[in-house]
Formats: C-alpha cells, sequence, structure tokens
C-alpha cells in the first residue's frame, strides 16, 4: 500500500512538472511563429541584404575609377607598352562592371524593387570575375614596364625546374588543403621528388631553412628588391650568405610543409608583393 502511494504521488509530481512545461514551449513556438515576429524577422534579413547591396555598389564605383586610373598607368608607360599589353591581353574581357552606369541612363524611381539573396551572389560573382580579369591585365602591364626598365638584366627568367607549371596555380583559387577559396603567391610545379631546382637568376641566398608552411625554402635576393622564392624542397644544397648563379642547382624538389604532394612552389617578389611568375619565364 505504501508503495502504492508512492506512485501516485511521483506521478502526480511528474504530471505538475511537465505539463505546465510542455504548455510554455507550445507557448514560446506560438510566439516565435506569430505573424509579428516573421514579418520582423524578414525586414531585419532584408535590411542586412540592403545593406550588401550598398557596399557592392560601391566596390563597383572603385572598380571604375580603378578602370580610369588604369588606362592612365599604361598611356604613362608608353606606346610601346600600351600596344604590347594590348596584344598580349587580347582576352582578357575589361567590360565595365555596371553596363547601365556606362550608358548613362536615368529617369525617376518608380517602384524599385530590393536585391534578393540570388541577386546578391550573382553580383558577388560577377565582381570576383572582373576583378580577376583587372587583376590579370595589371600584371601584364607590370612585367613589360620591368622587363623594359633597367631591371630587365636582373630579373629571374629561367625555368626553376624541368617541369611544367599549373597554368592557374597564381592567383585566386580553392585552397587545396582547406577547400576554401584563398590567394596563391606562386606557381606549382608537380615533379618527382628529387628532381633538380635551378636558380633561376643570379643572386645571394638570404634564407636557407624549414618553416612551417613552406617546409625546406630558399630565398635568393637578386638586387633592387627583387626575390625569388623555392618552397617544399626535400633537400636545401645551399645555405645563407651564399653566391648562386642563374642554372645553378640549388635544391631538390619534395613535399615539406603545407604541400598535398611532390612539387615546387615558387614565387618572384618586388620589394615584398608577389608578382605573377608567368610573366617573366622564358618558354
Amino acid at each position: 500500500m505504501a508503495l502504492l502511494v508512492s506512485f501516485v504521488a511521483l506521478a502526480s509530481l511528474i504530471t505538475a512538472v511537465l505539463i505546465p512545461e510542455k504548455n510554455n514551449i507550445k507557448r514560446k513556438v506560438v510566439e516565435v511563429m506569430s505573424p509579428a515576429q516573421l514579418e520582423k524577422s524578414i525586414k531585419s534579413s532584408q535590411m542586412h541584404l540592403d545593406a550588401y547591396a550598398k557596399q557592392i555598389g560601391e566596390l563597383q564605383a572603385r572598380i571604375m575609377r580603378l578602370d580610369a586610373q588604369n588606362k592612365r598607368l599604361v598611356k604613362l608607360a608608353g606606346v610601346g607598352t600600351d600596344k604590347k599589353v594590348a596584344k598580349k591581353a587580347k582576352d582578357i574581357d575589361l567590360k565595365p562592371i555596371d553596363t547601365f552606369n556606362a550608358l548613362g541612363l536615368g529617369g525617376p524611381l518608380v517602384n524599385p524593387m530590393p536585391m534578393t539573396e540570388p541577386d546578391l551572389k550573382a553580383a558577388i560573382a560577377e565582381l570576383a570575375i572582373a576583378v580577376g580579369h583587372r587583376d590579370e591585365y595589371m600584371n601584364f602591364v607590370e612585367a613589360d614596364v620591368l622587363q623594359s626598365s633597367v631591371l630587365k638584366e636582373m630579373l629571374p627568367n629561367v625555368n626553376p625546374v624541368a617541369s611544367a607549371y599549373h597554368s592557374s596555380s597564381y592567383g585566386w583559387r580553392i585552397d587545396p588543403i582547406r577547400g576554401s577559396k584563398a590567394f596563391h603567391e606562386g606557381l606549382d610545379f608537380p615533379a618527382p621528388s628529387g628532381t633538380k631546382i635551378f636558380a633561376a637568376g643570379d643572386g645571394i641566398v638570404t634564407t636557407s631553412e624549414r618553416t612551417h608552411d613552406y617546409g625546406n625554402l630558399i630565398k635568393v635576393n637578386h638586387g633592387s628588391g627583387l626575390e625569388t622564392r623555392y618552397a617544399h624542397a626535400l633537400k636545401r644544397l645551399v645555405k645563407n650568405g651564399e653566391r648562386v648563379f642563374k642554372g645553378q642547382v640549388i635544391a631538390l624538389v619534395g613535399s615539406t610543409g603545407r604541400s598535398t604532394g611532390p612539387h615546387l612552389h615558387y614565387e618572384i617578389r618586388l620589394n615584398g608583393s608577389p608578382l605573377d611568375p608567368r610573366k617573366y619565364i622564358r618558354n
């Protein structure tokens, strides 16, 4: 009998605790899903979308100003550069980002439609492509100016390894390790482990060490701010302070550091900023 009384008391306690809680949950769900709350949430989301749309418009305007600046720089570089770049970059699409802005259209604003999420995604994709095209174009301009300047004799211009490079490995790409988009500052030359790596130009070795990201790394200073980097090597064959000559074997291809397989990661830098190596390697 005592056991029965205890069971009834326990059941009553559970009922008292759970039923109100269940009712509270239902009430909260109703509150969350109420039309007023839903409308407020939608308005908040649209405000965020409108803010992003405004930023995209500002970016479009900045790119248009950069286009005008690029044209002035090419003219300052001279007619020779203008013609050479026009020939080399003939396949690069440099059409205006916003054709409506370029056409000079106007009129009264009637029932403006806010941008949707798909609209924003399409606009961002268009901007990314446009920036990539302009980056490629200015790489041609930069390479031609350097190759015509007093630095032309110092430029590292030989293939650093007897292997073809991935043509799309310089610039924005999907990072092979993280799977997200990232800027790749060099060229990747897939090659068997142990393949010889050559100095792309005369210079002084400023770094010969192992790092976390680059693995076995060699940096060569070619003077006037020019530097080449050779990464992921299996073995380094030169030391800090050593003078090297164009075509000299300085390391062996490997897969050390942040790497998915045997290859040479090769960079050219001017005053610390990366240059597109494809524009300097002699075919």
